[in-house]
């Protein structure tokens, strides 16, 4: 390795980018209302929709005000935390790896300019349209950098068995959704759980830490890979009523909690079958309480221009990730979701 240079302390680049009072404000409203929903107080769902990465701030931030007016639309029925995820985790390396990596996807890749790109996005998006978004934790270490500002952290499938990502987990003060593994092992989730609800003694950046766990963590069902390399949904009703005994089976768990991914390997990345996916889901929470009580949201991949581009293209407001549901198609589903939760 070569040490190219230091990077900002996490409270640098906050003392460099401070959260606003209205921003904190916006952010403690939010977090309240997306822990009433996972603790069953309050009978709404979670949408946590957006880009599959983001790349662009003015595409980004046009995104999320456009989800402003349809958030206060359908606010009887639904939560909704944009996804603005930062890093993007590659299977074999190559391709775009976030806005963390390269703050302008055209250029080199800079982490000095990243860490401030990213801190800077999320603050827009919480001070522009009051939203307090979601990101992924790709990188246990970087989430100081962004914790006043973040309502919702997701650990990938690629990630889930990883000890620092359960962990960190289990410290930090915001809901954590768990996804299960590529494989398709529900019992890696579940125990990811388990260890993100417990407390825990380790070293978190050269520190000796403490954590209480975290009793927001839950599941994200994302569908599998067969060793075959075929792709397998898990968001059918059986597999619903799977984890419900899964659950049951672990009584020490808090918060019961599932959220279904309706792209990645439940779509087999055909980005238009969110729209089915979704749907009956939502079938499926009519005609089961158990499943009623226990699917808590939907995340699903979304962006202004339907699909995806390749990095080194221009089209505004387009994936250069997988595939996305375009604007149009995703306001409109929004509201048929909400009609059909009327």
């Amino acid at each position: 390795m070569i040490m190219k240079r230091k990077l900002f302390e996490p409270q640098e680049i906050k003392d460099m980018y401070p959260i606003s009072p209205e921003g904190a404000a916006y952010k403690k409203q939010n977090d309240q209302q997306i822990q009433d929903v996972l603790s069953g107080k309050s009978s709404k769902m979670l949408l946590i929709i957006g880009p599959c990465s983001a790349d662009h701030e003015d595409s980004v931030i046009d995104y999320i005000n456009r989800l402003r007016p349809v958030q206060d639309a359908v606010k009887d029925q639904f939560v909704i935390i944009p996804r603005i995820y930062t890093n993007k985790p590659r299977t074999t390396g190559a391709g775009y790896k976030g806005m963390l990596h390269q703050p302008n996807p055209l250029a080199d890749p800079d982490i000095f300019r990243g860490l401030i790109a990213i801190r800077r996005l999320h603050m827009k998006a919480l001070n522009e349209a009051g939203f307090s978004c979601a990101d992924e934790m790709l990188y246990p270490e970087n989430h100081l950098f962004l914790s006043d500002l973040l309502s919702y952290v997701a650990v990938g499938a690629r990630s889930v068995e990883d000890q620092q990502h359960r962990l960190t987990a289990s410290g930090v003060d915001i809901p954590v959704g768990m996804k299960n593994p590529t494989s398709g092992d529900l019992s890696v989730m579940m125990n990811s759980i388990k260890a993100a609800q417990s407390g825990h003694s380790f070293i978190y950046r050269n520190w000796e830490v403490e954590s209480k766990g975290n009793p927001f963590a839950h599941a994200i069902l994302r569908g599998y890979v067969d060793n075959h390399g075929t792709t397998h949904p898990n968001y059918h009703y059986e597999d619903l009523s799977c984890v419900c005994e899964l659950y049951e089976a672990m009584p020490g768990l808090h918060n019961p909690a599932v959220i279904v991914d309706c792209n990645h390997s439940n779509s087999g990345k055909r980005f238009l079958e969110q729209i089915r996916i979704s749907k009956e889901v939502l079938h499926s929470m009519r005609h089961n309480e158990d499943i009623n009580r226990l699917v808590k949201g939907l995340m699903i991949e979304s962006y202004i221009e339907d699909g995806a581009q390749g990095a080194g293209e221009c089209t505004y407001g387009k994936s250069i990730t997988d595939p996305c549901l375009g604007w149009e198609k995703t306001e409109r589903l929004i509201y048929e979701l909400a009609a059909l939760r009327a």
